[in-house]
């Protein structure tokens, strides 16, 4: 297949590469542009739909753009070395014939570049706000934007071939249901963040796990409080949810601090008897060293001027009564030393595991991790790039995800935040398993 693939590629490229610089054979048999129109048309609109075999439009159309810019390459190298031969033959006695040629075929080229970049910037997910930006400023540098360029191509190409990997995955085992859990999947978000409907804090995993059978509801509570408050109001959530769907119970899946509103709600306010498990993800149990270093060293009036700020524009998000600085101090390694002397109680009958990750260097931290990044190094060591791997551990089963050959796992990534695949960690395909592993439990 990979072979009849490329074959067809290089077929489209040829028959670009005529098309581009048919002026000369044109200008002698005009009848020519009634087979040749139609082919540039074709190419133009379908190169690429033989080799796909996603059934997801957007990954067509992405696809599509990808083997557009494959030819472009090509058939623009076969192109100007022809009109350098061109050029011997025809300057100085026939130049026009040189210009007009040069002018079909850079309308050609410019056809199918644009369209398969409009194609690719359209669709791709991968590509990211960052490679679009590098796309487009890199256009006008020589040799750097031919590297671009190779990049984005070599960067769609991956993105189509992984997505129809799992969706074929995913169809493979669709009766399995293997996610099909006895209790339904509560998903509880972190602190600074909301589970909105355009904009999902949990990414592709919770699509992910419904293709697989399970039944995913959500926290729904605001972006920054205390525990006790966070935890309040993710008992009532619950309770909602076991009421109107009369599930009985529902397995929590937390990430953050949501983790340890949690665990205080099935501690102190009585939650327990609604939770068949609960598995934190990447959950500060011991709290963050820097943050208490952080809020000795900044002043009171910036902390509150902060705050405010954030608890401003989070009610326009549909907070209706956000606490920053709360939130942010029972982050810290001393609040949480408190918080384990209190709540130290777990009802028996509630599976409880935890998982952390690491990030072994500064560039694999993105935005917004490699702001905090320094001092969760210094202070807290090795961890997610937010949170040390000492504090991960809780539970009866802890996992600690350790990417090999210095990879690494963010904090933001085990919620799939930016919707990245990553060669050596398939997020999606981890939720997937997790919660498998819940249903083999009875749970």
């Amino acid at each position: 297949m990979a072979l009849l693939t490329t074959a067809l590629y290089m077929l489209y490229a040829l028959a670009l590469s005529v098309i581009g610089c048919c002026f000369v054979p044109v200008a002698q048999e005009p009848h020519l542009l009634v087979y040749l129109i139609p082919v540039f048309f074709f190419i133009l609109l379908f190169a690429g739909t033989l080799t796909h075999r996603s059934t997801k439009f957007r990954l067509g159309v992405c696809n599509h753009g990808a083997v557009l810019l494959l030819c472009f390459e090509i058939s623009a190298v076969a192109g100007i070395l022809y009109h350098i031969i061109l050029a011997i033959f025809t300057i100085p006695d026939s130049y026009m014939t040189l210009i007009w040629s040069l002018l079909v075929f850079l309308l050609v080229e410019s056809m199918v570049f644009w369209y398969g970049v409009s194609c690719i910037y359209l669709t791709s997910v991968q590509m990211g706000i960052t490679n679009r930006f590098i796309g487009a400023f890199s256009g006008l540098i020589p040799y750097v934007n031919i590297v671009a360029m190779n990049y984005i191509i070599w960067t769609v190409l991956t993105e189509v071939r992984v997505e129809a990997k799992k969706e074929k995955l995913n169809q493979k085992r669709k009766d399995q249901k293997i996610c099909q859990t006895r209790y339904p999947v509560v998903m509880v978000h972190g602190v600074f963040f909301r589970d909105t409907k355009y904009l999902n804090y949990w990414g592709r995993i919770p699509r992910e796990l419904e293709l697989n059978g399970a039944t995913v509801y959500y926290g729904n509570h605001q972006s920054a409080d205390a525990i006790a408050d966070s935890a309040q109001e993710l008992v009532q959530r619950i309770r909602q949810i076991v009421e109107t769907t009369g599930c009985e119970k529902v397995n929590i899946i937390a990430h953050s601090k949501g983790g340890l509103d949690c665990r205080y709600a099935i501690a102190k306010l009585g939650m327990g008897e609604y939770v068949a498990s609960l598995t934190t993800i990447n959950t500060p149990h011991k709290g963050c060293v820097y943050v208490d270093h952080l809020l000795g060293k900044t002043s009171q009036k910036l902390q509150e001027a902060v705050a405010k700020r954030y608890n401003r524009a989070y009610r326009f998000f549909g907070d209706h009564d956000p606490d920053f600085l709360a939130a942010v101090r029972d982050l810290s390694a001393s609040a949480c030393e408190n918080f384990n002397q209190q709540v130290t109680y777990m009802p028996d009958g509630i599976f409880c595991q935890s998982v952390g990750s690491v990030i072994h260097h500064f560039w694999a931290a993105k935005f917004p991790i490699f702001l905090l990044y320094p001092w969760a190094k210094k202070y807290d060591g090795l961890g997610d790039g937010l949170v040390g791997q000492d504090s991960f551990p809780w539970g009866e089963r802890y996992t600690l995800l350790t990417p090999k050959r210095k990879r690494s796992i963010s904090h933001c990534d085990m919620t799939d935040l930016y919707r990245k695949n990553q060669r050596h960690f398939d997020v999606r395909e981890f939720y997937v398993q997790m919660v498998s592993d819940l249903r083999k439990r009875g749970l």
